[in-house]
């Protein structure tokens, strides 16, 4: 064999070696796989929702904690809200079915902002009507404010005409964390259903 067929031979045998290096590299010790191009606002390595300790509606203490073991979609809302609250959690139910079996794996998570009328009842009731799988969260005022620091979301009440009809300002984006209970995405309000899907199965696999 030759110089040249030797240096041929080589290159064959590299070029195979990188391809399979590539394609498992998350699997070779101290080569980190590729980074994840996400469609949402990736918030990995922050710590979100740390802060978390409120109840669910039959009254136990919940953390972030609690939902590990599958991709968890935190969102801040009231059952009042007339327009942001239901389309997301509309968008939850058609994103859990567009998963197919990995909906499975889904676990929405509606935070109450306004636990003066959101009762433990209304919120259960609230979440049977889309998916009674949904967890609903409510908490005293400074739970609820220490909740909505730990995530960095916003909320206030706007005065209505009357003291019970005032509504709320929030935030309108969902926070995304992976199965190991690590914040990983930051979803804008309105990104399609597709790019929801993409971003889960990437988080899922």
């Amino acid at each position: 064999m030759n110089n040249a067929m030797i240096r041929r031979y080589l290159l064959l045998v590299a070029t195979g070696l990188l391809t399979v290096a590539l394609a498992g590299c998350d699997k070779l010790p101290g080569v980190s796989a590729p980074k994840a191009e996400f469609k949402a606002v990736d918030i990995t390595g922050t710590e979100m929702g740390k802060g978390l300790v409120l109840s669910d509606v039959d009254g136990k203490s919940r953390t972030m904690a609690d939902f590990k073991g599958k991709v968890t979609v935190v969102f801040f809302g009231f059952t009042q809200c007339p327009d942001v609250c239901p389309t997301t959690l509309a968008e939850f139910v058609a994103i859990k079915k567009a998963l197919g079996a990995d909906g499975a794996r889904l676990q929405p998570v509606f935070i109450s902002v306004d636990p003066e009328r959101d009762t433990a009842e209304i919120l259960k009731a609230y979440m049977a009507a889309f998916d009674p799988g949904f967890v609903a969260l409510r908490g005293t005022l400074d739970q609820t404010a220490a909740a909505a620091k730990s995530f960095k979301a916003f909320y206030q009440k706007v005065p209505g005409k009357t003291p019970g009809s005032y509504t709320m300002d929030h935030t309108a984006g969902s926070y995304v964390f992976d199965a190991d209970g690590r914040a990983r995405l930051f979803v804008r309000y309105g990104q399609p259903v597709e790019d929801w899907v993409s971003d889960l199965k990437q988080l899922m696999s």
